[in-house]
């Protein structure tokens, strides 16, 4: 298959060096990038991981303690008593820009908490199992803002990925190659020139 090359000529050759030189800095902006993309990518994945184990621990301390409140209270006083309980608090989900990737955040108002139910008819550890789970729904919003940022992050690293290969094995090589072809070919016609003009000046004298 043959390959395509620039016509010879020393303005062909300025536009081929032009091409390389915003190819290698195009190469190193996405480099820089996708680095900055990883960093963040393997730093979110390692807050994961410790968000998951606390909402691992949260989970069974809390289901510890609502296993005794069921014992002590009893399953249909304790389901009663959680059915009144404030529901699903308000939350927003925005977005912030990392290297122009926009991930999601969960904007959400922490507030105290309130019993809806009377103590009389509850004991400690019930309570505890509710503050138990309204620590898990927090840690929830932390876990769904860092998989979705994770998984946003990945598709752009390998996005950034690509296009640097692209820069780097094919036009940088590519590049390279016609600026070499010209310089070749403009040296040659210059000898070429060089001896043409050496002959007539010899027939002159």
């Amino acid at each position: 298959m043959a390959v395509y090359k620039m016509t010879p000529t020393k303005a062909n050759l300025m536009k081929a060096k032009n091409f390389l030189e915003f190819s290698k800095k195009g190469y190193d902006l996405l480099d820089k990038k996708r680095t900055v993309l990883i960093r963040e990518m393997m730093a979110l994945i390692d807050e994961a991981n410790k968000v998951q184990e606390e909402i691992s621990e949260g989970f069974k301390e809390a289901y510890d303690r609502l296993k005794y409140t069921n014992i002590t209270m009893g399953s249909e006083t304790v389901e009663e008593i959680a059915m009144s309980l404030e529901k699903e608090e308000e939350f927003e989900i925005l977005f912030k820009s990392v290297m122009g990737v926009e991930i999601p955040y969960i904007k959400y108002e922490e507030r105290p908490f309130f019993t809806e139910y009377g103590f009389f008819r509850t004991n400690p550890t019930f309570d505890m199992a509710v503050l138990n789970f309204i620590k898990i729904r927090y840690l929830v919003y932390r876990l769904a803002e860092i998989e979705n940022s994770v998984y946003k992050l990945a598709v752009e690293i390998k996005k950034t990925q690509k296009r640097a290969n692209a820069l780097e094995k094919i036009q940088i090589p590519k590049y390279t190659r016609e600026i070499k072809f010209i310089q070749e070919v403009l040296e040659e016609k210059e000898r070429e020139d060089f001896f043409r003009m050496k002959k007539v000046k010899e027939k002159k004298y």
